[in-house]
């Protein structure tokens, strides 16, 4: 029979076994998306072998928000140099789809979640998931005018949470807006600068919680509008308003 100590120590040692294989699986995978990545498509031969890699893997949600990352990382970086991202959002998309596949195969069920105003569920709602933000805020709507907002988004920023946001020009120059001074203080902002309008109003929380409805970031939408909110970790949904919102942020580049 075992003692305590001796015990310990296998406990340890099989948890770091499984430590690297699940390293050493997530690095395979990754390998797996770049080597398709290189020519900007997935081919039909590359997306049955890749499809075949994940589906081995058995992923837990942990670990596939981990590849969803990964997928977004190396996307964001081919596009950093690349003067035509339609391809390489293409192959996000493949990639998504793959994932998503496993995904509803092995998950029962997405968590969701509803608020209406006038009143101050969804403005809690949405100062509620800047607070929680651990890694990144992706922010896609037409006005800011609630300071309570802006004063997550910026405490957000300020402990290192990356916050991007894509706007539009039209309510940007209004008294009251907290764009400009969002963009002042650091916070990156891209504008729909053309004569239409960029009326999005939806955000992404740490790549894997959706936030998105009628409701404007704005004091009178809190306080006198009849608007909605739904939030949801559903990747059927959060994928494609991540792709959407890669898509306006290069649309909306400098220079384009």
């Amino acid at each position: 029979m075992l003692d305590n100590s001796a015990e310990s120590g296998q406990i340890a040692l099989s948890q770091t076994i499984s430590l690297i294989e699940t390293l050493t699986m997530l690095d395979e995978i990754t390998q797996a998306l770049q080597q398709t990545l290189d020519d900007r498509r997935l081919s039909r031969g590359e997306r049955r072998s890749l499809s075949s890699v994940i589906e081995e893997a058995n992923l837990t949600d942990q670990q596939r928000g981990v590849v969803r990352s990964t997928a977004f990382d190396l996307a964001r970086k081919e596009m950093t140099n690349e003067l035509e991202p339609v391809p390489i959002l293409d192959w996000l998309e493949d990639v998504l789809r793959l994932l998503q596949a496993q995904t509803l195969n092995s998950k029962p069920g997405a968590t969701a979640d509803a608020c209406f105003s006038p009143g101050n569920a969804c403005r809690g709602k949405i100062r509620s998931l800047f607070r929680q933000a651990r890694k990144s805020v992706d922010v896609c709507v037409f006005t800011i005018t609630d300071n309570s907002i802006s004063d997550e988004i910026l405490a957000a920023h300020r402990r290192g949470v990356t916050i991007r946001i894509v706007s539009d020009n039209d309510k940007s120059a209004d008294r009251g807006s907290d764009i400009p001074l969002l963009e002042r203080l650091g916070v990156p902002v891209r504008m729909d600068l053309t004569s239409h309008h960029m009326h999005h109003k939806f955000a992404i929380f740490d790549d894997q919680i959706l936030l998105t409805g009628s409701y404007n970031w704005t004091i009178s939408a809190s306080e006198n509008n009849e608007e909605n909110l739904i939030v949801t970790d559903d990747p059927s949904l959060v994928n494609p308003f991540r792709i959407e919102f890669h898509k306006l942020w290069q649309r909306f580049a400098p220079g384009r």
